[in-house]
């Protein structure tokens, strides 16, 4: 699913976020990236969605080297991935269902087919009796999942989640990992960044560990072994 091959990643101001970067993701695998604040897990994943290009090296992605996109066809890439935020991105004026069906809308789908699809998601994070309720109205924990239902809505093959449960209490956080990992066992692939020890430790799945811009370590069936 991901392939990237002696990446590096120099922003303008001379930071170097990224030192030759060499991580294979295979399709539905689950897997988090571990580290320090500005141990260089999000521009990990932006290098993935193509917000960031690689100063050096290769991101394949689906068999497609994301910095040779046309950028007409970028769009259309991104389409294959779920990407979830720590603070849950949801338009604050829209429904629960209207947070999600906006997500099928803009891909210019049926209308038959966005209420199906919105639908499915929902029912899949289990709030389909919060679909009329609007973001102010929900608890942190029900934001996520309506954040993880909208990225999901569209079933893709790929899922990026940064700092998932960065706002959430220990149980709701374990919770929303114990979400992450059904959808993961439907076959979609499942990559986190993030710093919750608890739930990391718990999960046990791959950690793969960053350090000031390089890949410390890869732990299949993982803990999160960062010392503050």
């Amino acid at each position: 699913m991901i392939e990237i091959q002696e990446a590096s990643v120099t922003y303008p101001n001379g930071v170097h976020a990224l030192r030759n970067i060499n991580l294979r993701v295979e399709k539905g695998e689950f897997v988090f990236l571990v580290g320090a604040t500005g141990a260089g897990k999000s521009t990990l994943l932006k290098l993935i969605t193509r917000e960031v290009l690689p100063s050096d090296g290769k991101v394949i992605v689906a068999g497609r080297n994301v910095a040779e996109l046309p950028p007409h066809e970028v769009p259309y890439y991104r389409r294959m991935m779920g990407v979830v935020f720590q603070d849950f991105g949801l338009l604050p004026n829209k429904t629960v269902w209207e947070n999600v069906a906006f997500a099928l809308r803009v891909l210019g789908l049926p209308r038959k087919e966005i209420r199906k699809r919105t639908a499915n998601a929902i029912d899949l994070v289990g709030l389909l009796r919060r679909c009329d309720s609007f973001p102010a109205q929900l608890s942190g924990g029900e934001a996520q999942r309506v954040a993880i239902a909208r990225a999901i809505a569209n079933d893709p093959p790929l899922l990026l989640a940064d700092e998932p449960t960065g706002n959430l209490d220990p149980d709701t956080s374990w919770d929303i990992m114990q979400l992450l990992s059904h959808i993961n066992i439907r076959g979609t692939t499942v990559l986190v960044a993030s710093h919750d020890k608890y739930v990391i430790d718990r999960m046990r799945k791959r950690v793969v560990m960053l350090d000031r811009g390089t890949i410390v370590s890869d732990v299949p069936c993982g803990v999160y072994t960062h010392e503050p």
